[in-house]
């Protein structure tokens, strides 16, 4: 799953990014990790749950999503307080980071040109995070999609049982 790939590397980034360039006692270091760490490990839950719930697969996805939005503007709060900027969706740079998301092999390794000071780094996540939120929700809408047109699993055993009683 290319959503779960990408939180990981989101939450392995992350922290790494607060161990270099976040006070280790900061609130904000604790939030920012979490907030990783629950974009990764909700993906990873709903996942699971697919098989007997739909509905919490998509509850999860969605906290999965919401999660990574507030990582995401922790690191746009972190480049403004620091007056460094912010890059534009369209940039060279930018760019060149989203072109890393095709690499059939991408990994930590991928972007650590891009790790060296605190401000590529940042927007380097920034980057990874929209692609983690374009994909999560392109499967939130899939699975909408699919609980409308097939129902839960309950739904559909209540349609099994049916069938067998008639």
């Amino acid at each position: 799953m290319e959503s779960f790939k990408m939180a990981t590397l989101i939450f392995d980034l992350t922290v790494e990014f607060c161990q270099k360039f976040i006070d280790r006692k900061s609130r904000t270091k604790d939030q920012m990790e979490q907030a990783a760490r629950s974009g990764r490990q909700n993906i990873a839950e709903g996942s699971k749950a697919s098989g007997t719930s739909k509905k919490t697969e998509i509850k999860l996805t969605n906290v999965a999503r919401a999660s990574l939005e507030e990582l995401l503007l922790d690191y746009e709060d972190f480049l403004r307080q620091r007056k460094m900027k912010l890059w534009d969706k369209n940039s060279a740079e930018a760019q060149a980071v989203r072109k890393l998301a095709y690499n059939k092999n991408k990994s930590y390794s991928s972007y650590q040109s891009y790790l060296s000071n605190p401000e590529s780094f940042a927007n380097v996540l920034i980057c990874l995070i929209h692609q983690a939120n374009y994909l999560l929700d392109r499967q939130i809408q899939r699975l909408s999609q699919d609980f409308l047109t097939q129902g839960g699993f309950t739904e559909r055993l209540y349609q099994k049982r049916s069938q067998l009683r008639n």
